[in-house]
């Protein structure tokens, strides 16, 4: 039976800690794909900003670029609205009647979990696979809830934490790849107006000498 892995987020943006999880899922499950969906507006997230789907999508293409086994699905892109995870298992069983699948989420997520639209509809399509957060440690400890748990040390980062370094205009080499760093300052992104503005008036400086 072929064992299929979804990894949902906003990965805004993706970090070399997604790319990590990825890796620990596939080899510790025995995972033969995972599918990585970039949400259109998480439900938990509403008020929070983000940039457009279209950006996030390039950079999660990015970020597996090169890596056989993973791929990125625009379902929920398509989809529009609001992304609930139930749908999106729909959409995977519809596809893969005959395999077994695996949702990726984060200890954070398994705090939330009977929050979810239809969660005892999730357990029946798939099973869960969760890797830790920092900070919710314990939420692994009193849930009952049937899942596994991704082991090993992961990259100690989050997205959020990486807008705000770049809005700050500190280095996020250590997070980001070097094809997604060179994307987000190519295209200006997770910067405050007044950046735009200041780099935007030293590019016409410089092409002015």
């Amino acid at each position: 039976m072929k064992r299929i892995g979804i990894f949902g987020g906003t990965f805004d943006p993706p970090h070399k800690g997604h790319i990590a999880i990825a890796q620990k899922a596939m080899k510790q499950l025995s995972l033969d794909t995972i599918y990585f969906v970039p949400a259109y507006l998480p439900p938990h997230k509403l008020q929070h900003y983000s940039i457009t789907a279209k950006h996030r999508l390039s950079m999660v293409k990015l970020a597996i670029d090169g890596k056989k086994d993973f791929k990125v699905t625009t379902i929920e892109l398509q989809r529009r609205g609001i992304s609930y995870t139930v749908d999106t298992l729909k959409s995977f069983r519809n596809r893969f009647p005959n395999a077994a699948l695996i949702l990726i989420i984060g200890a954070d997520n398994l705090e939330q979990f009977q929050s979810w639209r239809s969660p005892k509809t999730i357990l029946q399509l798939a099973s869960l696979a969760v890797y830790k957060r920092r900070g919710f440690s314990q939420s692994l400890k009193n849930q009952n809830i049937a899942f596994q748990p991704i082991k090993g040390q992961l990259l100690q980062v989050s997205s959020t934490e990486i807008r705000k370094r770049l809005k700050k205009e500190l280095t996020v080499s250590k997070f980001i790849s070097k094809p997604i760093e060179r994307y987000i300052k190519r295209h200006l992104l997770y910067v405050h107006s007044h950046s735009i503005i200041r780099k935007r008036n030293i590019n016409e400086i410089n092409r002015t000498h």
